[in-house]
């Protein structure tokens, strides 16, 4: 499963992380709500990965919760990283080899793509994504490049937006063209999906619908461009004329609510797995577990 998502302007997009920054306070919600369903999953990892880590402000609640595990965020925007940097206690790693010793404790960072690690097999304990996946054109893949990295029994847990995110907006501009503007974001169900197939186990999913309220049509469209735009590689070239943009806006002015706020709804995903023991050997033999009786 693929989207048409340019990954070049993604990266441009998030070059800047002050315009990123007045849609921070739904990342922040919803790293708070993932963070309580983390808190249901006893684990005790030596290493944590934040893939997509942005700016770095989840680095520093992962350290708090495993201080005595080594915290690495990586980010495929250096931009991003140059200011997690000042955020963030990171540790300076003087190569890759210091950074995959279990016994490093501290925040390390990276910059990299977290669909194509630059970590080895079996290295980490627990990934976790705040709203990052959904950038990527193949997320089915980034769910296997993240079981690669995962050891056994390792947790995975991440957010998403679903398709009903932005629907508001989405009818607005159809009333301006055909053009697609705003991501064609996965089904829960498909993420269920994509990680069995990638051989994760036991994936549960959830879902919640977040509404946000704007007195303006103006200060909604500027939190949807903070929260990274449109990167998609079938968008529209060229400027907007003003008779279509006007079409647009009374389209979402129509939409206003009964207490006069205009709604944007964001369908929010968690979804947690775990990588199970392997069933084969890299021959492809099967392995066949057996467990002694316990004595009565």
């Amino acid at each position: 499963m693929s989207a048409p998502i340019d990954q070049a302007r993604v990266r441009t997009l998030f070059a800047d992380p002050a315009r990123m920054a007045p849609a921070d306070f739904l990342r922040r919600e919803i790293a708070a709500r993932m963070h309580e369903r983390l808190q249901l999953v006893k684990v005790a990892p030596a290493r944590v990965l934040d893939a997509g880590c942005g700016t770095g402000p989840d680095l520093g609640l992962l350290q708090k919760d495993y201080p005595a595990a080594q915290i690495v965020g990586i980010d495929s925007n250096i931009g991003m990283i140059a200011a997690a940097r000042t955020s963030a206690p990171a540790s300076s790693l003087k190569s890759v080899l210091n950074r995959l010793m279990p016994s490093r404790t501290g925040i390390d960072l990276l910059c990299g793509d977290f669909g194509a690690l630059p970590l080895g097999p079996n290295s980490v304990d627990l990934v976790w994504s705040n709203l990052a996946l959904l950038w990527h054109p193949q997320p089915d893949r980034v769910f296997a490049e993240w079981r690669r990295v995962l050891r056994v029994d390792g947790l995975l847990m991440f957010s998403s937006f679903g398709p009903d995110t932005l629907r508001e907006l989405r009818a607005a501009f159809a009333s301006m063209d055909e053009t697609p503007h705003a991501l064609p974001f996965v089904d829960m169900h498909d993420f269920g999906d994509q990680l069995v197939e990638a051989g994760f186990s036991t994936p549960v999913m959830d879902m919640e619908v977040i509404t946000v309220t704007y007195d303006t049509a103006e200060a909604l469209l500027a939190d949807v461009r903070a929260l990274g735009g449109n990167p998609l590689a079938t968008r529209a070239r060229g400027l907007v004329g003003r008779a279509a943009w006007q079409r647009m806006l009374a389209a979402l002015e129509r939409q206003r609510r009964p207490d006069g706020k205009l709604g944007l709804t964001f369908e929010v995903i968690y979804g947690h797995a775990f990588r199970p023991a392997p069933r084969k050997t890299a021959a492809g033999e099967a392995i066949i577990r057996f467990e002694p009786p316990r004595p009565r």
